[in-house]
């Protein structure tokens, strides 16, 4: 197992119990002995359902098997497996996911269409989904509610720390929850999520107004995150809403424009966006948290555009590893980026630092002081294009020779 990235938060956060969920965890030996590997989340009967997932032309079998079952709107349960990602799989995948789901319904006493999967870890391996049938009938018997912590480190790949986030919100005066957990460090450049995310909460929400909830919800968080520009062929982010809060008095939301959704709609952000930092964290061999920020675009869609060349550029990234503030290369990336761009109107700051403006070198440029920023574990990348009102920020993370030696060992 690799260091714990020093970008990782300090501990696992506190995570309350989802009334509705229950979590189990064990070790089935997908791909190694005696790691645990699979993860099985159990849900109350009327639980919605929503996802979203890679736009990738070459999905895994899991994305497919989601993607025909999300127009039911309903979940009972959720198996998500590490080690091997049944992608690239052919026919044995496809038989793969119908076998495990079946495992699964018989268990846990649901139907097949009911039982959602997602798999993560190696590409082009067949998935021994028999191994699902030694160890689901313990899961099902064994799972507990706010088992996070457990649930976070079982999904588990290339990362060094386990992801989790939660909060509480109130619709229409009372308190529901939500919590999250995900993985990914590496082939990050989601075109909808990350690798894998799962969130849920006990708010009664139709399956609907959940799916609204996810999809404008991933726009400025997890679609704003980048690693290394590569969109995996497994990225899900699933939503599940239990329901259990109408119990407590808490109404039910049919429409995703009831104004009693807003406190809930922020809350729900703020844990999709905490999760895609930690992604962006744990991004492998990273010793630097990026933000970038482009202002002054001729619209939002082109400041997104010109950041993500800006993130994904491996001499921009190269150079924060080296904590060279090289604004010849942030240049580039902007020039690359096919938006409209003015060379003299150009302005680039490091941490606050402006080093460039008007086309040149800042006149006020001093070495000692921008060196020191780039020391830093966070750092702000900001460019102002001096253009129009159009504004956007991503996360990325700095590229060292650990990147290469982790995906260099990883599949052997």
């Amino acid at each position: 197992m690799a260091a714990v990235s020093p970008l990782a938060p300090e501990r696992f956060p506190d995570m309350p119990a989802v009334d509705g969920v229950r979590l189990a965890t064990a070790a089935a030996g997908i791909r190694y002995a005696g790691r645990t590997d699979v993860l099985a989340v159990l849900l109350d009967p009327g639980t919605a359902v929503a996802g979203v997932f890679t736009r990738s032309k070459c999905p895994s079998a899991p994305v497919d098997w989601c993607r025909g079952k999300l127009k039911g709107g309903k979940a009972r349960a959720l198996v998500v497996n590490s080690g091997n990602a049944n992608a690239f799989t052919g026919r044995s995948g496809v038989a793969a996911t119908k076998l495990t789901a079946d495992i699964t319904a018989k268990a846990a006493g649901c139907k097949p269409a009911e039982v959602f999967l997602a798999s993560t870890g190696v590409i082009g391996e067949p998935l021994p989904a028999e191994r699902f049938g030694g160890v689901m009938d313990g899961l099902v018997q064994g799972a507990a509610p706010g088992c996070w912590e457990e649930a976070a480190r079982a999904i588990m790949t290339t990362d060094t720390f386990p992801k989790g986030a939660a909060a509480i919100a109130r619709i229409d005066g009372k308190t529901v929850t939500i919590c999250g957990i995900a993985k990914g460090a590496g082939m990050i450049a989601p075109d909808m999520a990350t690798m894998l995310s799962f969130v849920f909460t006990d708010a009664p929400l139709a399956p609907a107004v959940l799916q609204s909830l996810l999809t404008k919800g991933v726009e400025d968080t997890f679609n704003a995150v980048t690693i290394d520009g590569d969109t995996s062929t497994s990225d899900t982010l699933l939503a599940f809403a239990t329901g259990a809060a109408a119990a407590r008095g808490v109404p039910r939301i049919a429409r995703a424009s009831d104004p009693r959704l807003e406190p809930f709609r922020k809350a729900f952000n703020l844990v999709l966006g905490n999760l895609a930092e930690q992604v962006a964290r744990d991004g492998e061999g990273a010793r630097k948290l990026v933000e970038i920020v482009v202002e002054g675009a001729a619209s939002k869609k082109a400041a997104r555009k010109i950041a993500m060349s800006i993130a994904n550029s491996p001499l921009v990234k190269t150079a924060i590893a080296g904590e060279d503030a090289n604004w010849g290369r942030v240049v580039m990336a902007v020039g690359k980026a096919g938006e409209k761009a003015d060379r003299d109107k150009l302005s680039i700051w490091f941490g606050g630092i402006r080093v460039a403006h008007k086309g040149a070198r800042d006149p006020g440029y001093d070495e000692a002081k921008v060196s020191a920023v780039m020391q830093k574990p966070e750092i702000e990348l900001k460019v102002d294009l001096g253009l129009g009102k159009g504004r956007d920020r991503v996360l990325t993370c700095d590229l060292t020779k650990a990147y290469v030696e982790i995906n260099g060992d990883y599949r052997s």
